[in-house]
């Protein structure tokens, strides 16, 4: 397994050892104890499966209070995955950082706690797993607007109709969401 740091200090890029030959592959996605070795001891408490059609961007989501740390990747399709820091505390506040997940590139994407979280579809039938390490609560759910000109999410937009549930149309802009400390 390779760790691959991004540009904001927290989420990290993932790519598993891959064993393939004519039959097709195996991978390890989840080793508690490999990953603890690579600075990621995580007690995860719930598994998440989504499907959407190409065009469907689902974000950007961070519950605050009960904030959750996200193990994200694309068993059938592909996706571009975002985070955005939301740690008032930290120099990358406002930030974003986006990496391709697909099932073709096998990576995986960490998104700690104190980040929102989304992505978009780039395929039809886009199968897109995760690990969360707290429990899903409603009540503490809240999106960033997955527009808002002082992110500056670039998103591919390009010849896709984006397709948003009425939640994620109605983001909240950075400059007055209620973000971590």
């Amino acid at each position: 397994m390779k760790i691959v740091k991004t540009a904001i200090d927290g989420p990290v890029i993932i790519e598993p050892q891959v064993f393939g030959d004519e039959r097709g592959f195996f991978m390890e996605s989840w080793n508690a104890a490999k990953f603890a070795e690579a600075g990621l001891d995580i007690d995860f408490v719930q598994d998440n499966h989504s499907r959407s059609q190409k065009g469907v961007l689902r974000g950007m989501h961070f519950q605050n209070l009960g904030p959750q740390g996200k193990l994200v990747r694309v068993v059938n399709g592909s996706v571009f995955d975002v985070a955005v820091d939301l740690r008032r505390s930290s120099p990358d506040f406002g930030k974003w950082v986006g990496v391709e997940l697909s099932a073709a590139n096998k990576r995986m994407f960490w998104v700690p706690q104190g980040f929102a979280h989304g992505f978009l579809t780039l395929e039809d039938d886009t199968d897109f797993l995760y690990k969360c390490d707290a429990p899903y609560a409603p009540q503490n759910e809240h999106s960033l607007a997955w527009d808002d000109p002082d992110v500056g999410i670039e998103w591919p937009l390009e010849g896709l109709d984006v397709q948003l549930s009425a939640k994620d149309r109605e983001g909240t802009a950075l400059a007055v969401l209620e973000a971590f400390p």
